[in-house]
């Protein structure tokens, strides 16, 4: 075996050779052996105070280079105060992930508010500019807390250019209050538990995901989103809520090529605003639709909505069995919705089933409402289910 010359190098050569592969190719360096995975996890540790945070955050971003991601570490880790740290990592493709340890448990049980202010016209005062070098685009925030949001806050009010924007886990959140006019075109907000109140002031989002219980979404602005995760399979975060307190959203998601539904959400705050217009309301450009139901055995919520989806693709249907179910179905008041046939359905995926005899009954309801070709149907354990077989 020849002796592996290219390992022998400085790093500051590796750098430079890594600096010219594809940002893939260059992340799959770290596959090759210890040293070149040391390369890509050297961690640059500083400490201070809170208030340090946002110097020590742009500063570090200052420094690092594109053309040569391994001049300077990708990671930091700040310590401030007694228990509390910020890990930041940049990445190419102006990507920023900042994530806050938890800290003192009980300061991480208060409950708060963020307002993010992404305008151009915003007038806040912020604590340091971010480097102009290093443009952020997609920022994921990760376990924020009553404790460490005004820090979120400031970060976030100094990213003129954010087009991504991910929030994952931040414990106590009640009431978020996004306001961009100009560049934000994808929104995730992903396990936020305790989010009551969502007031969106987005007049470009086009792809919105959300996981978690469903808090009063207010959408300022009208907008056509193209792929929209409404997965709200763990219930209502408030009591209270209305079908018309969803009706915005409904507006917002109408036009989606892809959505994720669960079937109470459909069934509680979708049929009763549209039954009145069953004969005319459609979901015309929806092509992948992904459906979490709890019940492998009774399907009639989803055949309802099915017919109002005339470009259908893909059809990804999952079962949950601790999804929240809807105290009441409205399946009986839907029998007049006029069938619509599906000519594009190309895939059926079933995931989640415990029953291969379920599997295949749905699948025989299904090809009854598809015209033309069979589609691909693949079963919970990854195998194809014949489609002569299941007619």
């Amino acid at each position: 075996m020849g002796k592996d010359m290219l390992s022998n190098l400085p790093d500051e050569i590796l750098g430079r050779i890594v600096s010219f592969l594809p940002n893939e190719s260059a992340l799959e360096t770290s596959l090759l052996s210890t040293r070149w995975r040391d390369l890509w996890n050297e961690v640059l540790v500083r400490h201070g105070t809170e208030e340090d945070i946002i110097g020590v955050v742009a500063g570090f971003m200052t420094r690092f280079e594109e053309v040569d991601p391994l001049k300077h570490p990708r990671k930091l880790q700040f310590h401030f105060a007694e228990e509390g740290v910020v890990s930041a990592t940049v990445a190419n493709n102006n990507k920023l992930m900042l994530e806050f340890s938890p800290w003192k448990e009980e300061l991480q049980m208060g409950y708060y508010e963020l307002v993010f202010n992404l305008s151009k016209q915003q007038n806040i005062t912020t604590y340091q500019c971010f480097p102009f070098t290093f443009s952020v685009k997609t920022l994921y925030l990760k376990s924020v807390s009553s404790f460490t949001s005004e820090v979120a806050t400031s970060i976030i009010s100094n990213l003129d250019h954010l087009e991504n924007l991910v929030i994952i886990h931040c414990k106590g959140l009640q009431t978020l209050s996004i306001d961009s006019t100009s560049e934000l075109h994808k929104l995730t907000i992903l396990d936020c538990l305790e989010l009551k109140s969502l007031h969106l002031k987005t007049s470009k989002l086009k792809s919105f995901r959300y996981r978690g219980p469903l808090p009063l979404i207010r959408p300022e602005y009208h907008f056509n989103l193209s792929d929209a995760m409404l997965d709200f399979r763990l219930g209502f975060s408030c009591s209270g809520l209305k079908t018309k307190d969803f009706d915005a959203t409904l507006l917002t998601i109408k036009n989606s090529e892809v959505l994720t539904l669960c079937r109470w959400t459909f069934e509680e705050l979708i049929w009763p605003s549209i039954s009145p217009l069953s004969g005319s309301f459609r979901f015309y450009k929806l092509r992948e639709l992904w459906w979490i139901d709890n019940y492998e055995y009774n399907m009639d919520a989803l055949f309802f909505f099915l017919k109002l989806c005339p470009s259908l693709e893909q059809l990804f249907v999952t079962i949950d069995p601790e999804s929240y179910s809807a105290g009441r179905s409205n399946s009986c008041s839907m029998k007049g919705t006029k069938c619509t046939e599906l000519e594009n359905l190309k895939l059926i995926k079933f995931m989640g089933f415990t029953s291969r005899k379920d599997e295949i009954s749905l699948a025989k309801c299904l090809i009854h409402l598809i015209k033309g070709k069979p589609p691909n149907i693949k079963s919970s354990d990854g195998s194809c289910l014949d489609a002569m077989f299941v007619q």
